[in-house]
């Protein structure tokens, strides 16, 4: 069975890019140096991350003073690790320039790196990221103390708290980016941002990248990545969806045209879909008169079990599916993996957003029609 998008809590300005001039030239050699103070018998561990893994490259010895100098073969832009001691992993970020590392084993915020600008910038960027996951942490200690507690009202508030740490954590990152000149470090941000939300922002960033490393795999692999997700970004027309209602009358989702639209992947089994359909239809009953509507597509197996979740549910508005999963062909259309989903279209039918349930749905409602 598919794997449920399950909204818990976590997890949801186009920028002018401009690289700076470097006058470095990459010639396929980094030297690797530096010093590590109460090395004791420790050693350090050079490992290469490929994909989503990483491999170790090699072991590098200290010398009786603790210090270290090794040279490093590589054919581009890439992240290493360095193991150090078995006591802190660091990320680095190497290309065109010497590093220079110094590290005291009894002090562990002694770590220091100089030289190569890329990984002081991976340093800011692996900072940025811990902070966040410090707060999410309390946030989630929060939310399920409230869950324990059956309080709807302190859920609601640290759901509203989660939504809008999110968003201003991807200001933050697209600020530590916009700081980075230029430097592929800026790549290992990408991972903090939501590639739906900021489609343009990453899209401009991968663009100045690509002119910058040309013939990157890292860079070539996100090319192909927002290719893909072209058709769907944000300000985008929606593809039509064609399909038939329970009755077996063919519907559009074009007949809808002229209101604000929300088009719904669902399905009766999906436990989470079912958990936001009052929510939907709490807004719905507000907006419609205002210009709101509901295409709901349904991922289920059988009529059946579709329609009995549609009169459980009491969802009054417009409903289609083929019946077929997520062999749907709306599914394949909009690159819908999980569910719930959503996609937000305004009377032109022009994408406006993405993944709205909740509070987020809530907010964005308010903002269009209040």
């Amino acid at each position: 069975m598919k794997s449920l998008k399950i909204p818990i809590l976590l997890f949801s300005v186009l920028f002018f890019f401009s690289c700076g001039e470097k006058e470095s030239v990459f010639d396929g050699k980094v030297n690797i140096s530096g010093k590590i103070s109460n090395a004791g018998e420790g050693k350090l561990i050079l490992s290469k991350y490929l994909d989503d893994r990483a491999e170790v490259v090699d072991t590098i010895k200290l010398n009786s003073n603790g210090k270290f100098d090794y040279e490093l073969s590589l054919d581009g832009p890439s992240f290493y690790e360095l193991n150090i001691l078995d006591k802190k992993s660091v990320r680095l970020a190497l290309y065109d320039e010497d590093i220079d590392i110094s590290y005291d084993a009894a002090d562990d915020s002694s770590y220091k790196v100089s030289g190569s600008e890329d990984s002081k910038h991976l340093q800011k960027v692996d900072e940025l990221a811990q902070a966040y996951q410090d707060e999410i942490n309390n946030l989630n200690s929060a939310y399920y103390e409230a869950m324990t507690n059956k309080d709807q009202a302190a859920i609601k508030e640290i759901q509203t708290k989660a939504m809008d740490l999110e968003g201003a954590h991807a200001e933050k990152v697209k600020a530590a980016i916009n700081e980075m000149d230029g430097s592929f470090a800026s790549l290992a941000a990408l991972g903090m941002l939501n590639f739906k939300n900021d489609f343009l922002f990453v899209d401009e960033l991968v663009e100045q990248l690509n002119e910058r490393y040309p013939n990157t795999k890292m860079i070539t692999s996100l090319k192909s990545q927002l290719d893909d997700m072209r058709l769907l970004s944000i300000g985008q027309e929606a593809p039509e969806i064609s399909l038939p209602n329970p009755e077996g009358e063919l519907v559009n989702l074009s007949d809808l045209r002229g209101k604000y639209v929300l088009i719904d992947f669902w399905a009766a089994w999906c436990k989470p879909c079912r958990e936001e359909n009052p929510n939907v239809v709490r807004l719905y009953n507000k907006y419609n008169e205002s210009g709101f509507e509901v295409f709901g597509v349904s991922l289920d197996r059988t009529k059946d079990a579709w329609v009995k979740a549609i009169e459980e549910d009491g969802l009054t508005w417009t409903h289609v599916s083929d019946l077929q999963y997520f062999n749907s062909a709306a599914a394949a259309i909009y690159q819908i993996n999980a569910i719930p989903a959503t996609y937000l279209i305004d009377p032109e039918g022009i994408i406006v957003s993405k993944d709205l349930r909740g509070t987020s749905l809530e907010k964005k409602l308010e903002e269009i029609f209040e």
